[in-house]
């Protein structure tokens, strides 16, 4: 049994973040009730959210609340503070955090001590120095980014609808998406797809009027579903006149007008970036090992190679896959990866403060499934490969299977059941992002929807 206190800190509340802690409080129950371990995660935001379904919560299929998690319920025998730590110090094991209270407070940087450190802060979108992408470009990793984006394409069609400018109306239709893996083909197929049912429903706005181009640098797209796979889902999209470019980049998206290096110009309205990501820039604040990649370099038991009681999974860690036949390969950074990295992690705590050997993670890659928009999808998993409605049905069976919680698995099942019943929504609420400005206006302010309310002019 445990003797002392310990005090178990986790950085993020991710996927890694998320179920560790939700491993450890099963684990540790006993102990936690009786006063001898005590569970802190420290996370920005106070909800995990499920990733996969971003591009269907964008698309309408799926309400943006049930894509997401609240820890506080999930994580009723942990002490969940919405805060951001800011640098960490293994050496003395203590972690400096910020809250919103520090900001209203005028405080310093909080000093938070720990015993064991779970570091699963994730990734950041890996950005380029391209000129007018800071500020026209659109991400796609938080929910708040995939229903914003929803609105925007929605209004997108809301001005060419309304104006009687070509070069207007061609820019607010032409949509831009730069990434060929997941999240940008996912992105694509599913707002093209949204954006396609939606036009029926304007008198002067067809599908054909639409432009949408996916700009991938490399010269084959989903690498993960392999070559065959990703071949077939470039024949659908291109059937539905999207336009794919391979060993394209993007120079530059200044001036609203997206320029690529094969030399065509595209004015648009609509760049959205899902070029891959990068390390937390956390990982460059402790004082813990890490690889030229900028990833903690880890074991197979998930510790910190050569840091004591420092722990890691998921995005921010490079860990070897014992699985693989080349010596040296690491665990891809997916979400199947960290989901049983983290399982491994929280019972290796639990043996350490047992005095108990710890496990080594080993998972063969099973395979990947891609949405590609309603009942169509590309799959290969175990080495078969599944297209169109069956590809499409498998991955939403899989991702349920691995949604959190039974409340939240019964919620998504309902809207699927729903949206097959009756017709998609097509309403944008991109006023939610300002939803003070009618009360401003009425105050005495500037008109609701004025162009310097948003820089990005949508």
């Amino acid at each position: 049994m445990v003797k002392e206190r310990a005090r178990i800190l986790v950085v993020g509340g991710g996927y890694v973040g998320m179920y560790t802690a939700l491993r450890l409080q099963r684990k540790l129950k006993g102990e936690i009730r009786r006063g001898e371990v005590g569970i802190t995660v420290v996370t920005p935001n106070p909800y995990m959210t499920y990733q996969p379904f971003l591009p269907e919560a964008a698309a309408g299929s799926i309400s943006p609340r049930h894509v997401v998690v609240p820890l506080r319920r999930v994580l009723d025998r942990c002490d969940v503070i919405s805060g951001e730590v800011t640098s960490i110090d293994h050496a003395v094991r203590t972690a400096a955090f910020t809250t919103l209270a520090s900001v209203e407070e005028n405080k310093a940087a909080e000093l938070l001590g720990y015993d064991e450190l779970v570091l699963a802060p994730g990734s950041v979108s890996r950005t380029l120095p391209i000129p007018g992408l800071a500020e026209h470009g659109i991400g796609f990793r938080t929910v708040e980014e995939a229903i914003g984006l929803r609105n925007h394409v929605i209004e997108q069609m809301d001005i060419a609808s309304s104006t009687r400018d070509p070069a207007i109306r061609d820019a607010a239709l032409t949509f831009v998406f730069v990434g060929g893996g997941f999240a940008g083909v996912e992105a694509l197929a599913e707002l093209e797809d949204m954006a396609r049912y939606t036009a029926r429903y304007y008198h002067n706005v067809q599908p054909e009027d639409m432009k949408w181009i996916l700009v991938e640098a490399a010269d084959r797209i989903l690498p993960e579903v392999g070559q065959e796979m990703g071949r077939y889902t470039i024949t659908q999209l291109r059937r539905r006149n999207i336009q794919v470019l391979l060993s394209t980049r993007l120079e530059s998206c200044a001036g609203r007008v997206a320029v690529l290096s094969d030399g065509q110009r595209f004015p648009t309205r609509t760049v959205v970036w899902t070029a891959g990501v990068k390390p937390h820039p956390l990982l460059a604040a402790t004082d813990l090992p890490r690889t030229g990649r900028g990833r903690l370099k880890c074991t197979a038991q998930l510790t910190v190679d050569g840091a004591e009681h420092a722990w890691s999974a998921g995005d921010a860690a490079a860990v070897p896959d014992v699985t693989a036949a080349e010596p040296g390969t690491e665990t891809a950074p997916n979400a199947q990866h960290a989901v049983r990295q983290a399982r491994v992690l929280g019972d290796n705590i639990a043996h350490v403060l047992h005095g108990e050997p710890l496990e080594t993670y080993a998972h063969a890659y099973a395979g990947s499934v891609a949405s590609l928009g309603w009942h169509k999808g590309v799959a290969q998993i175990h080495g078969r490969k599944l297209k169109g409605y069956p590809a499409w049905f498998m991955h939403r069976v899989y991702h349920l299977s691995r949604m959190p919680t039974s409340n939240r698995k019964a919620r998504v099942l309902a809207e699927w059941t729903l949206a097959g019943l009756f017709r998609r929504e097509i309403v944008s609420l991109g006023s939610l992002e300002h939803p003070r400005a009618e009360f401003e206006f009425a105050a005495g302010g500037k008109p609701p929807h004025s162009p310097s309310d948003d820089p990005e002019g949508s």
